[in-house]
């Protein structure tokens, strides 16, 4: 897929939560085509201790009003001076990069599973898969209901299922222990979280035979397997997870 240098410009910044920033992004022209689970590497201006670009995930693509969407967790430095940015800035980003996610057949069962930031990607996944005449499971985890992000957006696109470590939303526990992984049967899981989460994810379908794709957020510079700082042991060796991923199928993985 052609990869694109484009200074998009910022049509808003929303502060949705303490810890993270929806900023919309357009462009004068039609946005390129982007798939589920591809990300995006953008440059930090004037924050004097970031050199490199960031690898954000893309949340969503709104066709209609040509909008790019970044979930972006102010975690240090350079996503913090993300985060201040205003409409009118202009984002110098790289897109789109990596592999996505596989895309849903018709009758598949498939549950997308995220955790925190990770429910970024899940979004646009399911919002394609509504599209395609799918309709997506999500089951979405977080430490309180105050840290669940975009529920609202998520359930226009599918059923959604939550989990919260304190029970104050949903059900008490970890996405792994939701009673609809007893209740139903689904062919594939889509997972993008904490490592620990996708890992014990990955152990679940395993154990119950369903197919699994993780996307990895392994730190990132180049985003084009050019640094060799993303690398990941699988079983066909050391992979870059920007260039051979973000995306993989867990049995390529040295997880379980």
């Amino acid at each position: 897929m052609k990869k694109y240098l484009l200074d998009l410009r910022v049509k808003s910044v929303d502060r949705i939560h303490e810890r993270y920033v929806l900023l919309k992004l357009t462009d004068d022209r039609p946005l390129p085509e982007m798939l589920p689970g591809q990300f995006v590497e953008v440059r930090v201006d004037g924050s004097p201790s970031t050199f490199l670009r960031r690898p954000i995930s893309i949340n969503f693509l709104d066709r209609e009003q040509n909008e790019l969407w970044l979930l972006v967790a102010t975690v240090g430095d350079g996503t913090r001076k993300l985060a201040e940015l205003k409409a009118g800035d202009l984002l110098n980003c790289l897109l789109p990069l990596g592999n996505g996610f596989t895309a849903a057949k018709s009758g598949e069962r498939v549950l997308l599973i995220g955790g925190g930031v990770g429910v970024a990607p899940l979004l646009y996944m399911g919002a394609e898969m509504q599209r395609q005449g799918i309709e997506p499971t999500f089951l979405l985890g977080a430490r309180t209901a105050n840290d669940l992000l975009l529920i609202s957006i998520f359930n226009r696109y599918g059923r959604v299922f939550v989990t919260t470590e304190d029970g104050s939303e949903g059900e008490k526990g970890f996405v792994t222990n939701h009673s609809i992984l007893q209740q139903e049967q689904f062919d594939r899981i889509s997972t993008c979280g904490p490592t620990p989460m996708m890992k014990a994810v990955a152990r679940l379908a395993k154990e119950k035979g369903i197919a699994c794709e993780v996307s990895l957020e392994n730190l990132m510079a180049c985003g084009l397997g050019a640094c060799l700082c993303c690398v990941e042991k699988t079983v066909d060796g050391n992979l870059c997870v920007c260039k051979d991923g973000p995306v993989f199928d867990v049995r390529k993985l040295l997880w379980t």
